[in-house]
């Protein structure tokens, strides 16, 4: 598969895991009580509601990248630390379930293939664009996942911190985000997130292995 091809088969895949991870913290904390992502019309899967510039081009060109954040409003929530973690983890969640979804997929078109040859030729093609599909969806999940404001695994580690020292992690987010677009750009940021993707891939690979099993 040449570099352009791949980049362009990589947009759609990158607007579905950027959509449904930014909606899935709106719909999160709406159901804790909070209106401000409704009220600021975040809860759609409309891609061009959720899309940050640089963050759509990083996802493209990298593999990780961000969306604009969904806007919150804690006070509304009756535990607020827990609130947030909850919300944060509900992006990396959602990537993690398309990705499952994407290999389960792969495992009923392999044993389809099996037992019919339905797929033929093209069985190669649609394969490779699943598996691109759950290696992306996995890549943004870990990248959130780390624990750099204003990415998800700030919020979540703020659950083990203090109040004080929370908000004072919060306050290194102006500065953030120039750190994680230079890291970004530098690939700093490729062996903790191969890793992890690799780890939770083969994890989901042994579940759907056996499954295969089980079937065929």
């Amino acid at each position: 598969m040449s570099y352009l091809i791949e980049r362009l088969i990589m947009v759609p895949i990158v607007l579905i895991a950027l959509t449904f991870h930014e909606f899935s913290h709106g719909l999160v904390s709406t159901k804790l009580g909070d209106p401000t992502p409704r009220l600021t019309g975040r809860m759609t899967l409309n891609p061009l509601a959720h899309l940050d510039p640089v963050g759509t081009i990083l996802m493209i060109l990298t593999g990780f990248g961000w969306a604009k954040p969904v806007q919150i409003n804690p006070r509304y929530y009756k535990n607020p630390k827990w609130g947030m973690a909850v919300t944060a983890l509900a992006g990396p969640i959602s990537n993690l379930v398309l990705a499952f979804a994407a290999m389960l997929m792969y495992t009923i078109i392999v044993i389809v293939n099996y037992k019919t040859g339905l797929f033929g030729g093209s069985m190669g093609a649609i394969l490779n664009f699943i598996l691109l599909f759950a290696q992306v969806n996995l890549s943004f999940m870990v990248f959130n996942l780390i624990p750099i404001p204003p990415l998800d695994g700030s919020r979540v580690l703020g659950l083990f911190l203090s109040t004080n020292a929370y908000f004072k992690l919060q306050q290194f987010e102006r500065y953030s985000m120039i750190l994680i677009i230079v890291l970004s750009l530098f690939n700093v940021f490729s062996r903790i997130i191969g890793t992890g993707v690799s780890v939770v891939l083969n994890g989901i690979i042994h579940i759907c292995n056996l499954i295969l099993q089980l079937v065929v």
